[in-house]
Order: structure tokens, then sequence, then C-alpha cells
């Protein structure tokens, strides 16, 4: 049974997976202030809720964009699993072949979840995550990882707007009933979630021109759910693919450490 966890600017995902099946996921927010102790808490209070002892845990697996606080993180994993967790980065057997300009900084989340889309969806595949950034990863039909876009989220998006336009206060993210809207509030959630569905629509048509056939199109990350239903496009939601990520990149290892 393993952790495995996704650093990401906003939330941090936590898993639990055995034999392959997610047990639990739950979300925390990204803290930078918090320490090594406060994050130990945060992780075993996780795990107590679901009746998980810490002494089955046999590893542990880290993907972050917060390099801050991954290694906080690290040390928490250590306290409450004595096992020192593998952070998805330099060093990581991957398995997936990446074309861009500079690899090495290629995100560990576009890489994560491109491993898991390539090993259960047919190539080439479009992969958007939902996150404070909007990512779109981009697979050729050989499995290579060619490169992709990022885009403002969807909360930045919202804040940044309502920060800037004095009249327009902050919004619930619920889709109104009609694309045209009437007062300022649906006219707000409208250019959102429908402008974000109809660029998703758009950048899949442009993509799929691009790579001269057409693809798989998946998504993920805390907003897919809002977006996707809203689409034109045939895109197929994955909550957990990063956490299935995460598992077979740490199985991965753990078959070249033996």
């Amino acid at each position: 049974m393993i952790l495995a966890i996704d650093i990401g600017n906003t939330n941090i995902v936590i898993g639990c997976i055995k034999d392959d099946k997610i047990l639990f996921t739950e979300r925390m927010s990204t803290d930078s202030n918090e320490t090594v102790l406060e994050y130990a808490i945060g992780f075993k209070t996780v795990l107590e809720l679901y009746h998980i002892h810490t002494k089955d845990l046999t590893g542990s697996i880290i993907s972050s964009v917060v390099p801050p606080v991954t290694n906080t993180i690290k040390e928490a994993l250590f306290k409450i699993t004595h096992h020192q967790a593998m952070v998805v980065g330099p060093g990581i057997r991957t398995g997936l072949n990446i074309l861009t300009d500079n690899p090495a900084v290629t995100g560990s989340d576009l890489i994560v979840g491109a491993v898991a889309a390539i090993h259960e969806y047919p190539v080439p595949l479009i992969i958007f995550d939902f996150g404070t950034a909007t990512t779109a990863s981009v697979v050729d039909r050989k499995k290579n990882y060619i490169g992709g876009m990022i885009i403002p989220g969807i909360r930045v998006s919202l804040d940044g707007l309502a920060s800037h336009a004095s009249q327009l206060s902050r919004i619930s993210l619920d889709a109104p009933k009609k694309i045209i809207g009437t007062n300022t509030a649906d006219c707000m959630k409208s250019g959102l979630l429908y402008g974000n569905a109809a660029m998703l629509d758009g950048i899949v048509d442009r993509m799929e021109e691009e790579l001269g056939e057409p693809a798989t199109v998946l998504a993920t990350g805390g907003l897919a759910s809002l977006i996707v239903p809203l689409c034109k496009k045939t895109i197929i939601l994955d909550d957990n693919l990063l956490l299935r990520g995460l598992n077979l990149i740490y199985k991965k290892n753990q078959e070249n450490n033996h």
C-alpha cells in the first residue's frame, strides 16, 4: 500500500493505493508556511479517517510543482511512514520520451498525467489538467510527449476579474441556465464556464489539425468536471489520472531497484 501525493499550487491531492486500486482521494490546501509537523498531522489525520495504519504503508511517491513545499512534505511523510518518499524528477524512471526543447523543465504533473494516459488510452492524446493553471499536454502516435499549452486557470481568471473591476464581485462557479446572461453574476459565470468550454473545443480542433489526425482527449483536475459537460467535443473526464500515473511510476522504479 502506498501514498501518492500530487502537490499543486493551490491544492495537494492525496491518494492511498493498494494493488492498483485507489482506496481514497482527498485534497488539502497547499501552504508553504506549514511546518513538517503540521503536514505530518494532516496526513496522519486523513489516514485515520479511512482507518489506514501507517505501518501498513510500504512507500510513498510525490509529484510537485511547488519546490519550497516538496521537502517539507517529504520530511512529513518520513515522520509518519519511516520510508523515504520517491519524488518524480531527475533520476526517476518514467518511461516517457519527452521531445520538448528542454525536457528537464517539463512539469512533473504533466509527465505523471501523460504516463497514466499512455498506459490506458489510445494515442495520440491531448490531456487537459485544470489546476491553478489549465495545462494541455500532447502525446503523439509514437507515444512521445511533444509539448502543450499553459492557460490561466479558471479561478485565477475569476480572481483577476473581480480584483480589477470594482463592480464585478466574486461569484460561485455553477453553470448558468443560459449562455446569454441576463445579470452580472450569470454573465460572469457564462463567460468563465462556457468560455473555457469553447476554448477547449477550439484547442482540440487546432491541435488535431497540427497532429494530422484525431486524438483521444482527456480532462483531469479539480475544476474539469465543471467544464467538460459544457464542451461539444468528446472529452473523457478522468479525476484520478495523476494518482494512477504516480502508482505506475512508483512500480516502475521499485522493479528497477530489485
